[in-house]
Parts: C-alpha cells; sequence; structure tokens
C-alpha cells in the first residue's frame, strides 16, 4: 500500500509505517503526535487519513471529538514536514475547519506570508509537549528536586527489591498484564486499546521501553521512542499499579538515567487541558516547551 498523492486520503494503517517512519522522526521540533507509531495508535480515536505532497510533507486529516457536552466534532488537517503550497492549503481549508498542530519552527519561517493571505494562528497550550533536560529527570538535582527525590528514596526504603528488564517480546505478556490491573484500577478505558497495541506493536512501531517488578511482582512499564533528529526521547506510555507507593516517580528517574546520554531531552507529551495533570507535569520543572499553534481562515471559501 502506497500513500496517495494529494487531494486523495486513505486511513493510516499498519502497512504504512515504513513509508512514513523515515522522514517523520526527522522533523526538528519534536512534536510529539508526528511519529507513526502515535497517528497509527490513535487513528480510531481522531479517524486518521493521509495524503501526500510529493518531496514536501504528509497530510494528515483528522476530527477531534467533542470536548463538552453539546458540541460537535471538528475536523482538521496537520502537515508535519513542511508548510505546502497556496493552493493545496485552499483546499484543506474548503474541507477542514482548522489547522491544527503547527510547530514553531514551521509558523516562524512561514507566518508573515501565511498571515498575509487571512490564515491567523493561535497558541494551542493544551497540546504543547513538556521538555525536560534528560539529565535533571535522571539526577533529580538541587532542591527544586527535593521532594521528587525524597519520594523516590521514599520507594527504595519501602521494598527491598525490585528489578528493570529492557522491553522484549518475551516480556510484552507481562506488561499487558499489567496494563490489564491498571484499567481495573482506575475504572475506565482511557489509553488502553492505544497502550494495548503499542505493546503488541512495539518493534515494528520503533519504539523502546522497560518492564519493573517491585519485590517479584510485575509492577509497570514505560515505552517511547526518540524524535528530533535523535537529541530527543519521547515517552508515550507509563503504566504502573496503584499499591507501589512511589512506582511512577522511580520509574521516571530510573527510565531516564538508563537512556543513552546522547538524548539531551525528554518530550512528556501534552496535558490536554487537564488541570491537575498540568500541575503534575510542571512539578518536574519543565525545560521547555514543543509549542503547537492552530491556524484558522478569517474567511473560509467554500464552507
Amino acid at each position: 500500500m502506497k500513500i496517495p498523492e494529494f487531494p486523495d486520503f486513505i486511513p493510516i494503517c499498519y502497512d504504512l509505517r515504513t513509508e512514513m517512519h523515515p522522514q517523520l522522526p526527522m522533523t526538528a521540533d519534536g512534536v510529539s503526535e508526528y511519529t507513526f507509531a502515535n497517528l497509527y495508535l490513535f487513528r480510531r480515536r481522531y479517524k486518521y487519513r493521509v495524503s501526500r505532497v510529493v518531496d514536501k510533507t504528509f497530510i494528515i486529516s483528522g476530527v477531534q471529538p467533542p470536548h463538552r457536552e453539546g458540541e460537535g466534532e471538528k475536523s482538521f488537517f496537520c502537515t508535519p514536514c513542511a508548510v505546502p503550497g497556496r493552493g493545496v492549503l485552499d483546499e484543506l481549508f474548503k474541507t477542514h475547519d482548522y489547522w491544527k498542530g503547527i510547530s514553531d519552527s514551521l509558523l516562524t519561517a512561514n507566518r508573515d506570508r501565511l498571515e498575509s493571505r487571512g490564515i491567523t494562528f493561535t497558541e494551542d497550550r493544551d497540546n504543547f509537549d513538556y521538555l525536560y533536560l534528560r539529565c535533571d529527570l535522571a539526577e533529580l538535582p538541587g532542591k527544586r528536586y527535593h521532594k521528587k527525590r525524597n519520594l523516590v528514596s521514599q520507594f527504595h526504603n519501602t521494598y527491598a527489591a525490585w528489578e528493570s528488564r529492557p522491553l522484549s517480546p518475551e516480556l510484552v505478556p507481562t506488561a499487558l498484564e499489567i496494563l490489564e490491573k491498571w484499567q481495573e484500577q482506575k475504572g475506565f478505558e482511557g489509553d488502553f486499546l492505544a497502550a494495548s497495541e503499542a505493546l503488541e506493536h512495539y518493534r515494528g512501531l520503533y519504539q523502546k521501553g522497560a518492564v519493573y517488578w517491585v519485590e517479584g511482582k510485575p509492577a509497570a512499564w514505560c515505552l517511547g521512542e526518540r524524535l528530533a533528529r535523535g537529541r530527543m526521547f519521547a515517552v508515550h506510555f507509563e503504566k504502573a499499579l496503584e499499591e507501589f507507593k512511589g512506582i511512577y516517580q522511580f520509574m521516571n528517574q530510573h527510565f531516564a538515567a538508563s537512556l543513552p546520554p546522547y538524548y539531551t531531552y525528554i518530550n512528556r507529551e501534552q496535558d490536554l487541558g487537564d488541570e491537575g495533570l498540568r500541575q503534575a507535569k510542571m512539578t518536574y520543572r519543565p525545560c521547555g516547551f514543543v509549542r503547537k499553534f492552530t491556524g484558522t481562515l478569517r474567511e473560509a471559501p467554500g464552507r
């Protein structure tokens, strides 16, 4: 199967990974959504379809589910690798409500000419990715990480033995077992389906991770992949069982320390406007954000 040229689209499927993956990790900003794994794993939630402008960019078409009761769906398009030409953008705005996930570098390089054509840009703060220095998460240095160090120390003091192993095909059933127990504890589906597919296809989706045991019991796992030309590692999934106090803080620190030092940054994705999640992410003292913007036409022809 091959991605068609615009204006034709096809649904994102597993067979497209070899065509999409080599280009997406080379984008400069490290937008967490712009990996084949992320697009494939959340293809059902956002009804993703893909097209391409040859030698320029993929075009991702999707549908944003309603945020609140009474709201309708909104259609959007994304251009991960480049800004397409005027004719393509005009056609996309005729069939979509807005342009989503515009990276900082793409907007900076093209803002004047795009605004002159009637496109208005807005920061999408709820979808900013949180960036952390890998060495900060690995070492938890100084006063600003005092509470996090205490939680990791309490974990070590509470549990006499723990074990970590890199994710391998033999460990996928153990990780799935943890995921199923995690869902039972939470009482809702959440990203269960995406996480289970991520585990089952982790090699084909170019991901790496680790599985953790505490006192001989399966306790947690995490999974992610490289971004931004290898400068950044994005953590897509972290799942742990509630009975192991401090397991998330411990896993966060240990996994960061296990990553090769050529990863300068760890991308821990967005908060989606959840205030509790935002506060939790801020407690780890991000060094910056992967900023994203949305674009809308002041007058959308044909809409």
